[in-house]
Parts: structure tokens; sequence; C-alpha cells
């Protein structure tokens, strides 16, 4: 809803001219209505306009907006009617049409005019002397022109293109001349106190929200001169108590018709006068409209304040006998919808009741051990907000919330109260909230004045807490499931988010993104290494970038939190500390008490400052605990002089513990991953040989996420002066279990073939050892060669293929063929037949040597194989080792879009010609 006041002139015509002109209804027959049919020429005084959503809740609000306006401009003699017809024309508007409705008043010096709008695209345009069809009574829609027959003075209908209007006007009933309102006689004690001269500020303020006009009585209240304040806004001078829930400000109360209630004002020695004030919006003949403001002591209210409408010796039974809610006495209509409004509407209505200087309302926590201050006003608000006193205070009735309590005078019994330590309150009358005797909060009001609190008034406050108390816990409860329900939610997203990865540093990132600024302002996570490790400031995080580095500057000068394995949030007091001592001692620098040049060190004194503002407030630490161990601290921070809610930390503590599960399960990942990687370096085989007159060339791909080996491998070593050793092979499966046996093979090759046997005998030996390794054994393919470069540029080779892919020889004249001969596979077969072929490379000969993961690939029912190998290596004529290499390599990745399933190993020999290439 959006709302504006303006104080009128000449009465305008309240919808725009262009268009089709306006079609009013005409009386028809017996039912003839009264409409309006005579120029309004009637002066309008004041106008206040709303806009309603088109939502079932705006009819409720239209009429609190209707009633709030009138009740301002002092007709109360016709709220009930209009709101009644306001009611049901806003119900056509945003439940029936389905479009938002636009409401205004006009005040007038003979009644009030009102007028509902909606913004229906499709609306027919009746035809001018169409008759008037009522409809049946007992329909459910157009009873509200129905209703404005009967209860309205005038009313009518206009259209235009894009909206239809109707309004109707309330005339104020004839008022008999004589006293508006008057008290009984009271004995001279029972007089409300006030000064032996009161004084009177009146201070008027003209459109721009500046003053124009200030007496002599609001300079000796005050002390300004009229000159040091004329021309000044009045909000420099206002302290405006803040109500949460409301947008009502000291500039949005000069523009309402009238208002009247308690702010501060600024005086001239620092210090804040409370005042009570009554401001009137008026015009001068020009028609410029300002507001003219009396202000008295707050203690002297009674000199201004409007006596109230119901007799205060029967708050239960209204003016026509009809029984009212002691809920709605107190708290007034309409009752706030939400917990926040309806404590701050509390303890002000509290304030008010027993003429104190503040109020305070606590809610207890769900085991009673605890308060935690909700709402206050005439107190620091912020610094007390959220702070948490204990139930039980100390020995005997009054230390316990849970007995109505009247302290006298607070300076003899110092720390009696302790949220009101250091406000200047001197007596306070406390009470319990109680449902089905269980308590619920505290209530307390508090004066600057010693004994200004009885028995009497502790019996007035505890009535009024009764009435309230069972509302407040269902709005507490209220609240307290929606927070329930969002904490889970929260705690589902946050579950899911950190399961997602295993990354150590992207999980701290993550830890310190949901609580900031979700939880807290901002975050620091520690983190133990190990048990004998301290802890270490590991990733810091706030709402606002540019204090990051101060804070995490700042934390890194102090001793971090103890690792401290006891569940739950436990203060910590060391940053707040360090950040006022760093804080004081950029401020006296700046001041140049430290000795050196000023100039020097005042760049540092904003970032000190800031940093001491952001981390002021109240820090908690929650441990991190994984597996019965402490591996770190998660720290949240507050601002300056704010406390966190009791259910912040409870979700905050549900947070901890899956974040650091998340966390030790990424070190744990990330240190196998760093021990699996170091070992299946360990199996690969170090640096190629330079072998004179052969090129080399090796690639290699092990599938699967983070494995650097698999169940291929390959090697080229020396064996003799002139002679070397070639193997290429494939274990069967993937993995580190086909690493091992990967080890085996190449570690025994080596051996054995430097020990001088021949290639069948190397392999017969290899093959008995895997068979020795019993249920660990797994079979093997294996190509396994020896090869001596000659003095005429060619090679020799002695080969074994035992059940590997054939290795094919690419000649300078393009054709492929293959090098050698199936044997059986190794792993198998105890006793084995191998034999030895020997192949010549001429110059510019290749010999390509794969595995299977390479003639295997696959795309749909489509394989490379052998053949589409042959026909790719058919094109690398002429190509050195490395580019051969490179482009079957390439080939076998364009054949299919997915990943690779299996280990690749490609070795790539070519004999150079006489020439180079």
């Amino acid at each position: 809803m959006t709302t504006g006041l303006v104080p009128g002139g000449q009465t305008p015509d309240p919808r725009p001219t262009g268009g089709l002109p306006q079609q009013r209804h005409e009386p028809v027959g017996q039912a003839a209505l009264h409409v309006d049919n005579r120029p309004r020429s009637s002066v309008i005084t004041a106008r206040a306009a709303a806009s309603f959503e088109p939502v079932g809740r705006s009819v409720a609000t239209a009429r609190s907006f209707v009633r709030d306006t009138l009740q301002g401009w002092g007709f109360a003699d016709i709220v009930d009617d209009a709101v009644v017809l306001t009611s049901e024309l806003v119900t056509n508007a945003v439940v029936h049409a389905g479009t938002s409705a636009d409401v205004l008043c006009l005040r007038s010096d003979d009644g009030v005019r009102i007028e509902v709008g909606d913004r229906y695209p499709e609306r027919e345009i009746p035809l001018q002397g169409q008759a008037v069809t009522m409809g049946n009574l007992d329909r459910e829609g157009g009873r509200g022109l129905q209703l404005c027959a009967a209860l309205a003075g005038r009313w009518g209908v206009e259209y235009t293109p894009t909206h239809k209007q109707v309004w109707f006007q309330l005339d104020l009933p004839e008022r008999t001349v004589g006293t508006r309102t008057a008290g009984p006689s009271l004995p001279a004690d029972l007089l409300p106190l006030a000064d032996g001269r009161v004084r009177v500020a009146v201070i008027q303020i003209d459109r721009a929200c500046a003053i124009s006009s200030w007496n002599e009585d609001a300079e000796e209240l005050f002390g300004y001169a009229a000159e040091q304040v004329i021309g000044k806004p009045l909000t420099d001078l206002a302290a405006w108590p803040h109500t949460p829930g409301t947008s009502t400000g000291i500039a949005e109360a000069l523009q309402l018709s009238r208002w009247e209630g308690s702010y501060g004002i600024r005086a001239a020695n620092g210090r804040v006068t409370s005042v009570y004030a009554s401001h009137l919006r008026v015009r001068d003949t020009g028609g410029e409209p300002s507001t003219v403001c009396l202000l008295v002591r707050d203690h002297e209210r009674a000199v201004l304040q409007t006596p109230l409408r119901m007799p205060a010796s029967d708050t239960s039974t209204s003016s026509d006998g009809q029984s009212t809610d002691p809920f709605e006495v107190f708290i007034g209509s309409p009752a706030p919808d939400d917990l926040d409004g309806l404590l701050q509407r509390t303890v002000e209505r509290a304030r008010d009741m027993l003429d104190g200087d503040s109020a305070f309302l606590l809610l207890a926590t769900d085991d009673e051990t605890e308060l935690e201050v909700r709402a206050s006003t005439g107190l620091p608000s912020a610094r007390q907000r959220f702070a948490r006193v204990p139930v039980e205070g100390g020995p005997g009735r009054y230390g316990s919330a849970r007995m109505p309590a009247v302290h006298d005078d607070l300076a003899a019994v110092p720390g009696a109260v302790p949220l009101l330590s250091g406000t200047g309150m001197r007596s306070v009358v406390t009470v319990p909230l109680k449902v089905e005797g269980r308590l619920t909060g505290s209530l307390g009001v508090a004066a600057e004045g010693p004994g200004r609190y009885s028995n009497e008034e502790a019996l007035r406050l505890q009535f009024a807490a009764d009435r309230i108390a069972l509302a407040v816990e269902s709005a507490r409860l209220g609240e307290l499931e929606r927070l329930r329900r969002g904490s889970l939610s929260f705690l589902v997203e946050a579950s899911d988010l950190l399961a997602g990865t295993l990354d150590r540093d992207q999980t701290l990132a993550l830890m310190a993104q949901m609580t900031v600024p979700t939880l807290a302002t901002w975050c620091a996570v520690y983190t133990i290494a190990d048990q004998a490790s301290d802890p270490y400031l590991s990733y810091v995080l706030h709402e606002d970038e540019e204090l990051i580095d101060g804070i995490k500057s700042l934390l890194s000068k102090i001793q971090p939190p103890d690792p401290v394995p006891t569940p739950g949030a436990r203060v910590w007091s060391a940053p707040g500390e360090a950040a006022h001592q760093a804080a004081l001692r950029s401020s006296m620098r700046s001041l140049g008490l430290s000795g050196g040049p000023t100039h020097q060190i005042a760049s540092g004194i904003g970032p000190t400052l800031a940093t001491a503002s952001a981390v002021g407030g109240e820090t908690v630490v929650l441990p991190l605990v994984a597996r019965n161990r402490v591996i770190g601290m998660l720290t949240l921070g507050k601002p300056a002089d704010e406390h966190f809610r009791q259910e912040i930390l409870e979700l905050a503590e549900d947070l901890s513990r899956r974040a650091a599960l998340a966390l030790d399960n990424a070190r744990l990942y990330s240190e196998r991953t760093a021990i699996s990687q170091s070992l299946q370096r360990s199996l690969l085989p170090p640096e190629l040989p330079d072998i004179e007159g052969v090129e080399v060339e090796v690639i290699y791909r092990a599938a699967g996420e983070g494995n650097e080996v698999g169940g291929d491998f390959y090697d080229v070593f020396p064996i003799s002066d002139g002679a070397y050793g070639f193997a290429i092979g494939d274990v069967c499966g993937t993995g580190p279990n086909a690493a091992a046996v990967t080890g085996l093979a190449r570690h025994a090759l080596r051996l054995l073939a430097r020990e001088g046997l021949s290639g069948p005998a190397v392999l017969e030996r290899l093959n008995s050892a895997i068979l020795d390794e019993g249920a660990r054994s797994r079979f093997l393919t294996l190509l396994y060669g020896e090869l001596w470069p000659q003095e005429d540029g060619s090679a020799r080779l002695k080969v074994v293929c035992a059940g590997h892919p054939l290795p094919l020889r690419l000649r300078q004249n393009g054709t492929v063929e293959p090098a050698a001969e199936p044997q059986p596979l190794l792993g198998v077969m105890e006793d084995l037949e191998l034999y030895e072929q020997t192949v010549t490379l001429d110059p510019g000969d290749v010999l390509l040597c794969v595995t299977d993961g390479v003639t295997e690939r696959r795309e749909g029912t489509r394989m490379l194989g052998d053949d589409g190998l042959a026909d790719v290596l058919t094109t690398c004529t002429g190509l050195t080792a490395g580019a051969v290499a490179a482009r079957i390599m390439r080939a076998v990745e364009r054949f299919a879009s997915d990943a690779p399933s299996d280990d690749m190993a490609i070795l790539a020999m070519r004999v150079p010609g006489l020439h180079t290439d």
C-alpha cells in the first residue's frame, strides 16, 4: 500500500479531464437514490490517498487506512459507516474485478468524500440515462451501491476508459455548541505534575520541513535562539524513535493533518530533551501549507495529550454497553500482524500507561533459563536488541524474572537490572508474561526519577501482561515455525552445496558464503592440521568486501580461540577488545597524542575505525568437530552493539556440524589423492633414452578422474651397449589394481632383460611371476622387443607379441603391414612356448605399437579397429615419430564424442632417412 497526504484548496475534479465525460446514475422509480448532481464548491482541507494491490488482505488494509485517516481528522462519528462502505467497494475492486484499488479521502468543512476506483480494462461504458439495477439482496456482489444509497448522504459512479470510480460523501452530524470534552474535579495531589512555569514551545514548519517560527518558550526549553534554527530542517534537531515494522518518521509525521506523540529534541547542550508534541497541519490564505508544532516536556504531556475516548474506569465495556476485548483495549485496533510490531506496540503502550520514560520486553528461551531482549522504547535498542540475561539473576524474588518486582532506586542496587545499566533509569517495575503457568517473557517499565512505582503500578502492568501473554506467545510460535521452516530449507541447501565438492579451499569458501550475510555480518574459519598444530586462520569473509583485509589483519594479530570440543556457541571477546584498542590508538594518533606527526598516519584511521565498528559487536565461536576430533573453528561476528538471536545460533550450530564433516572429507580426499598420485607417478618410467639413429615418441592417457597410471603401460630402456628394450602392454582392468600389476611387469622386464635373457625367456619368467600373485594376478597382453641401431642407418628388432594388438610397420611407399605374429597372452597358462621374430626397419620406416584402448575406440556400433588404425597410419608417410603419434591420438579422440573409457598408450619408433625430413 502506498499513501500520501496533501492539503487541499478548492475542490478539484479528482479524475483526469480527458477521455469520456462523467456518467452518473439518475434516480429511477421508487428507489430514487441521492445522486450528487450539484457542483462541489466546498473547500478541501486535507486529502489522503492510498493504492492497494489485488490481494485479499488489501481489504482489511483499506479499512485500517480509512479508519486511521478519519480518526486522525477527528471524525470518529462517521468512521464506522465509512469503513463499511470502503470495505464493500474495495472488495469489488480487488476480489471481483481483480485489479488494484485506489482510495482517496477528501476532508471538507461539512463532511468527508471517499472515492474508490478500480482499473478493470474491459468495463463497458453505461449509456446516459440507463436504469440503475441494484440487484438482488441475496446476491454476494452488487451490495456496495445499495449500502452507499442507505448510508451515504450523496454518492455516484464515474467512468473513464481505463477505470471505474464509485464515490460517496458522509456529512458530519450536528454538534451542539459547548464543551467538547471534560474531566471530573480532582484533589490537588491527583493532578498531573508540571513545573511551576509550564513552557509550551510553538514551532512552525514550512512545506520543506524547515523551521519558520520559533517562540521564546522554545528558546528556553532547548537553548537555541530563533536565528540559530530558523531555516534549518526540524529533522536536524529531532531524535525520532524508530519503530520496527513501520516507515513513519518525523518527515512523514509533519505531513499528516494531525499527529500527537513523543520524541526527543537535541538541545544546545548536546543532551536530548524528551518532549510530548501535538502537530496540526494548516494552510495560510494563499494556500501554502505548514505545520504548527506544540511541544512540552514529556513529563508535562497532560497539558497537550488528548484524553482517552473510553472512560478509564471501565476498559472492558464500550459506550454502547458491548463487551470489548481487553487485549484490543491495551494494544489498540487493528493489532499488528507480525511479532516485532506487536512487541513494539506493547512496550509503547506499557510506557504510556505508567507514564514511564522507557519500557522493554524480553522473551524466554525454550529452556526458560535466559531472556532475550526483543523490543524496547526509550533505550538504546540497537545495543540491547537480542541481548540475553539469565532468568534467575540473584537470590530472592527481586532476582527472578518469574515474579513481579519493583525497584525504587537502581542507584542503590547497582546491577539489579543489567539491561538498564548506564541508561540513567532509576526506578523500574517488571512483571512476568506467563502462559499456563510457564514463563514466556518479561515486561518492564522504567523512569529516570527514583520512587516512581509501587505495587499498584505493578498490579496494573501485570494485568496488562496477562492480557497480551497469550497473543505474544502465539505470535512467537508462529515466527518460530517460520524460522524453523526456513532453517530446514537453508540446511538442506547447505548440505547439497557442501556435498557437491571435495576441494578443501572451495569447502572453506562455501562455509563462509553460507553464513554471510544470512547468519552473521562477518565470518572467519580456523583450521587445525593435526592435534599438535595450532589453529590457523584459513578464510575471512565480510558482507562488505572492503573490510575483509582489515578484519584478516586484526585477527592475525590476536591469539586464535581455544579449540574446545564442547558443542554449542561460546562468546569470544578478543576481537572486539582488540578492535576497540586499535581504534583508540588510531584516534589518539590522529589527535597527535602519540608524539608523531599526524599527517603520516591519518590515512590509516578510516580503515581502522571501520574495522573496529565491523567486529565490535558480539562474536561467537563454534567448534568444527569431525570423527571425534576438532579440525577447526567457525567464528561468526556482528558489527558494533549487535547480538545474535538464539535461533540463529542454533542454526549456526547445525551448519557447523555439516561443514565440519564436509571439511574433513575434503581433507581426507586431498590427502589420499596426493598419495595416490605420488604412487602412480612412481610406476611411470623415467625419461625416454636418446637412441642414436632412432626416433622414439610415446603418448599415454589413463582413464578415470585423478588417475595418472592405469592398466596400460610402456617402457623404453637400455639393455647393454648398443641394445635397447621396449615394451607396451595392457593389464586386464583399470585403476589401482591394474596399476599394481603394471608396476610388477615393468620392473620385471627391466631386471630380466638386463640379465641377458632372450625375449621369450623374459616373458616366460614374467608369466610365472604374475601367476605367483594368486588371487591378485591378472592376465596381460604384452608386446616386447629389443632394438639394435645399425651402421647403415637401419634398425634391427626382435619382437614377441603375447596376445597384444600387432605392431604395424609403415614403409616409405605408404604401405602398412603387421610386423609380428600373435602369440598367447601372459598370466593365464603356466607353460608357454613363445618365440621371437626379427624385423628390420629401413630408413624412413615407422613401427607403431598401441594398446587395445586405441583400436577398440567406439562410437555407437562403430569401432575404429585394426583396419581403421592402418588407414590413419597410411596418411603419416614422411612424418616424424612425434607427429605420427600425435596424428594417431587426434584421430582416436575425434572418432567418438564421449570421453575414452579405457587406458590408451601409443609408442611410435621411426628410423630417419639419410636426409632430414
